[in-house]
Order: structure tokens, then C-alpha cells, then sequence
């Protein structure tokens, strides 16, 4: 079963079970996907939907930072039970470890040596592995690894 059928199916058990979060979750990530259906003037591949989920993801961890400086837990709570749903339909994120690995191979393929490089390896280590890494992490590992 593709992503897209999975996400669907997911839907409409989530409606039979009248879990409002989840329906609410999967109808913003189906309307998302479905603008970038028309973005593209085509179905989306699973490697496409990983991004818009992936963007999903982003967008609620960063509203998660915005509103806990602003000291609303109860928005806080909302966006992270919201995360938890679109965590479900990502692959599993990469370790410490694995990404200190993957930023090392991609530093080795690409030859890079100093921070000018830093965008090609960041962009090495995103496309291949999409959808487990966030770019942010990646950055960070990519500028410690260069730095040194």
C-alpha cells in the first residue's frame, strides 16, 4: 500500500472512530498534498508526498517553539499531539551516529573542505535521506564536521 492510499484509508478509519485530531491532521497533510498535486499538474510520488509531510512536520515543530515563548501550553499540547500523528506516515529519523556517518560520506564523495561547501553537503545528506533527517540537524552536523 502506497503513502497515499495508507493516508486515505487512515482518514476514514479516523472518522469512523469520530477522532476529531487525527481527521483534522490528515485533512490539512490531503489538502497540502493536494496543492502540490496542482503545483506540479500531477499525482504525487511518495517521495514527494515525504516532503510535504516532512514540511508538515516542520511547520508544527516551529509553531511548538513559537508558543512556548509565548508561554501557551495548551497550544504547545495541540501542535505536539498534531506532530505525533504526522510522525506516524515519516520514516524513522536518523541517529546521532547515522548522521555523523552520513555528513562524513557525503563530505568524503563531495570533496568538501571548507564552510563554502557546506550547502552542497547539507544538500547531499537531504536527498539521501529524505524524509528521516531534519534540516536543521543536518546543518549543524555539517558545520561542526567542517569546522573541524
Amino acid at each position: 500500500m502506497n503513502l497515499t492510499a495508507r493516508i486515505e484509508s487512515d482518514c476514514l478509519a479516523a472518522m469512523r472512530a469520530r477522532d476529531e485530531l487525527v481527521v483534522g491532521v490528515l485533512r490539512m497533510l490531503k489538502a497540502a498534498a493536494k496543492l502540490r498535486q496542482v503545483e506540479l499538474l500531477r499525482p504525487l510520488s511518495d517521495d514527494e508526498l515525504l516532503d510535504v509531510l516532512a514540511k508538515q512536520a516542520k511547520q508544527r515543530r516551529e509553531s511548538i517553539e513559537q508558543f512556548a515563548k509565548a508561554g501557551r501550553a495548551d497550544l504547545v499540547d495541540k501542535e505536539e499531539r498534531e506532530l505525533t500523528v504526522l510522525l506516524a506516515y515519516l520514516p524513522a529519523a536518523l541517529t546521532e551516529a547515522e548522521l555523523a556517518a552520513a555528513v562524513d560520506a557525503a563530505v568524503a564523495q563531495l570533496d568538501a573542505r571548507n564552510m563554502k561547501d557546506m550547502g552542497r553537503v547539507v544538500q547531499a545528506v537531504l536527498s539521501a535521506h529524505k524524509g528521516r533527517v531534519d534540516g536543521k540537524r543536518v546543518s549543524e552536523a555539517v558545520k561542526a564536521r567542517l569546522a573541524s
